[in-house]
């Protein structure tokens, strides 16, 4: 299925999307819930305000889009990388810059 300029709001439930490619997409405000993207590609796209529940990012790939606002909550984030990095070497560097700085969190 290819949609080509759409301008209507989408609201996506319960669906197969593993694979999809989205590039150059205004996705901002769209909301997700239990959708599989395992592999799908999100190149130049307006990601924020997105709300996805219960979806499976898996081998997902972002590149060049904005994620402004983005929260990831109660996630598994086993080989997520940012720029490159390992996500948990980024939480381990800030649990060591954390500890050894004294700061404490709520």
């Amino acid at each position: 299925m290819k949609l080509h300029l759409v301008t209507e709001t989408l609201d996506v439930n319960d669906d197969n999307l593993s694979g999809s490619k989205f590039v150059n997409a205004n996705l901002s405000g769209t909301s997700f819930k239990d959708v599989n993207f395992a592999g799908a590609v999100f190149d130049d796209c307006n990601l924020s305000g997105w709300r996805i529940n219960d979806v499976n990012i898996s081998g997902v790939k972002i590149t060049i889009s904005n994620l402004a606002g983005c929260v990831i909550e109660d996630c598994r984030l086993t080989g997520m990388t940012i720029n490159g990095v390992l996500v948990s070497d980024l939480f381990a560097a800030y649990e060591d810059k954390k500890s050894q700085s004294g700061v404490q969190q709520d």
